[in-house]
């Protein structure tokens, strides 16, 4: 799972598995090392969800994007070509905030990269459902295709998100 500080991707970790598992926090840049969870749950096979550091933190500023580069480079690089090579990234974006520069240029990243991915909306449930309507129809065209929107908080698209994971562990 990739994303901005902040955008529910060790929250989201802890809605899917339903417990705590990853360590969250209302604060931004909890998360500092790639975090590495084994998930075994409800007759799904094994697999890791991989929680990276969130990117673009404001008080992080530059030196938060290098930081978070460095990590994922060597994270993506490093599998490329093995045989634990990484089943797809998870790009979560706020739902609220569709187009952000600093995720166009991590989706961008991973396309270079040439990663299996696929856009999840974070936080639906703070949106007006004419809202949500709007951004998720901008946050599919922008990324070109369609976008799992969830709700940690009311587990709305979890299903759908388990359905997406599990298609990508077993294509592997």
């Amino acid at each position: 799972m990739v994303g901005r500080s902040n955008v529910g991707k060790s929250t989201l970790i802890n809605a899917l598995v339903r417990q705590k598992l990853a360590r969250t926090s209302a604060a931004p840049g909890k998360t500092r090392l790639a975090n590495f969870y084994r998930v075994a749950a409800d007759n799904r096979p094994v697999f890791h969800l991989v929680d990276l550091p969130g990117y673009g933190y404001a008080r992080g500023g530059q030196k938060t994007r290098d930081e978070f580069d460095a990590l994922a480079a060597e994270y993506f690089l490093s599998r490329q070509g093995a045989a634990s090579q990484f089943a797809g990234v998870l790009a979560l974006v706020d739902s609220r905030h569709p187009g952000l520069d600093a995720d166009l240029r991590t989706w961008s990243w991973l396309e270079r990269l040439g990663a299996e991915r696929h856009v999840v909306a974070t936080k639906v449930d703070k949106l007006t459902q004419a809202d949500r309507q709007r951004h998720l129809r901008e946050l599919e065209r922008i990324y070109s295709g369609p976008v799992t929107p969830v709700s940690a908080q009311t587990g709305e698209g979890l299903d759908e998100l388990w359905t997406k994971i599990v298609k990508l562990i077993t294509r592997r």
